[in-house]
């Protein structure tokens, strides 16, 4: 969402809490707009006629931020699996020699935690159901403690490596996942700047998508 839908997703929730007899206070609406600002706005209204919708006893409470996010990203395991496979195609399509960017900034700090992006490449496909399993681990704990911690806004390939040692001209990264969600991604890493990766990335300039 942007904050033009901050009306419609007020509304959008004081309807929803007429519906279930009960009051949402200013701050209270802040709470869920910080929470799933960085879904689509349509996206929320769907989940919250699912969650009405239910069979459950569930269905007889107002949906809170933590329900209508598993409703639009999944649970944790299966988050983590999701992540996995962006992780798995773009070393099998794109692999280690270029700079990537994901969609989700829990990839990166994942990877960087496991060693980078060039120690995923020396791995073989003997190594490979230990390495998922490993990241799929690490992915799921950060969900599932709903933590947001630094991570480098580039994961640094081979090639800009050697490059930026040698002063030969950066070569822009692989954007893998949605184009927006990763200009966040680009935009909100912490720590120092990633050898010459400027704001030019995040302005859609200069940047290659994996398909």
């Amino acid at each position: 969402m942007t904050e033009s839908d901050r009306g419609k997703f007020a509304a959008m929730l004081t309807g929803t809490a007429d519906y279930y007899r009960t009051k949402l206070s200013k701050f209270t609406i802040e709470i869920y707009w910080k929470g799933l600002h960085r879904f689509d706005i349509d996206a929320i209204e769907t989940a919250i006629q699912r969650h009405i919708s239910r069979a459950d006893k569930e269905a007889a409470f107002m949906p809170k931020v933590n329900d209508l996010t598993i409703m639009l990203e999944g649970r944790t395991g299966d988050q983590s699996a999701v992540a996995w496979s962006k992780v798995d195609h773009a070393l099998r399509s794109v692999g280690t020699w270029e700079d990537v960017v994901f969609d989700d900034a829990l990839i990166h700090r994942v990877i960087e935690e496991m060693g980078g992006w060039v120690w995923f490449g020396t791995k073989d496909e003997r190594d490979w159901p230990f390495i998922a399993k490993e990241f799929q681990t690490r992915y799921q704990g950060y969900r599932m403690r709903s933590e947001t911690p630094d991570y480098q806004p580039v994961l640094v390939g081979i090639a800009n490596s050697q490059n930026g040692q040698s002063g030969v001209a950066i070569q822009p990264p692989v954007l893998v996942g949605n184009k927006a969600l990763c200009q966040q991604v680009l935009l909100c890493g912490g720590g120092a700047p990633i050898i010459g990766i400027t704001r030019n990335v995040t302005a859609g300039l200069n940047v290659k998508r994996l398909k």
